[in-house]
């Protein structure tokens, strides 16, 4: 059995053929990861008509607030996260065009990822972190202000920061993209298996297939992972499902 700790199911469409899917491919549970108010009331409603199933993550996306009624997303999060299940997609992007061009806006992205942190903190949430471009800031904030647990999504960063996070106890994870990543494989090449989740990012395009991911290709994170580590399948999926399990109290 499965955990994918990192979907969109607010962003696919056909949400009870992709469910059975997920289940016939050995899915426990799903982390529905929100990015906006839209997909923070979406996956509360998933959850309700999932229970037990879909797990819902409420938050703000780095990249995804510029036109976002902040205050009201920031009102809606903490008063609903007594029903929330993790804090993500949170975090800091350094690779966004607008972010590089304006110190304010840096800020404003920064000041709103402290916000996240001290709220999932305050209510023993785990956090799903994104650190594209910005790892080493995410993990320092996330330090200062977050709670003891958390995982930097996709990370593909560099190895001193890798190190500093597996150190604190935090966990990265990984996505089909270890087919072609060369930074993920590196990453999860060097970071033992007792600290690594598995994840699509769905509905993320995936190369091979030729089509966007959904959570059953969770399966195909599985099997790049464990030719990384040179591990039998059955052995990775147990320890990243028990991490998973860990890390989000499932």
């Amino acid at each position: 059995m499965l955990v994918e700790t990192h979907a969109h199911l607010a962003d696919i469409g056909d949400i009870p053929s992709v469910i059975g899917r997920a289940k016939a491919a050995g899915v426990k549970a799903i982390i529905a990861i929100a990015v906006d108010l839209e997909t923070c009331k979406k996956n509360i409603s998933l959850a309700e008509e999932y229970p037990g199933y879909v797990v819902p993550a409420l938050g703000i996306h780095p990249t995804e607030w510029f036109n976002e009624d902040v205050d009201g997303t920031m009102a809606f999060i903490r008063g609903h996260v007594g029903s929330c299940g993790v804090m993500g997609e949170i975090g800091l992007d350094y690779w966004r065009k607008e972010i590089r061009k304006s110190k304010d806006l840096l800020e404003r992205q920064r000041t709103i990822y402290v916000e996240l942190l001290r709220v999932a903190r305050e209510n023993g949430l785990a956090a799903s972190i994104h650190s594209r471009g910005a790892w080493r800031d995410a993990l320092t904030l996330a330090e200062e202000h977050g709670p003891d647990g958390a995982v930097f999504h996709w990370y593909s960063g560099p190895t001193d920061t890798l190190i500093e996070l597996l150190d604190h106890g935090y966990y990265i994870s990984c996505t089909p993209a270890l087919e072609y990543s060369r930074e993920l494989r590196e990453a999860v090449a060097k970071a033992p298996l007792e600290r690594i989740l598995i994840e699509t990012d769905s509905p993320v395009y995936i190369r091979s297939l030729g089509r966007a991911s959904e959570p059953a290709d969770v399966r195909i994170t599985l099997r790049h992972l464990a030719e990384v580590k040179g591990l039998p399948e059955d052995d990775v999926a147990e320890a990243t499902t028990r991490n998973a399990e860990t890390l989000f109290s499932l």
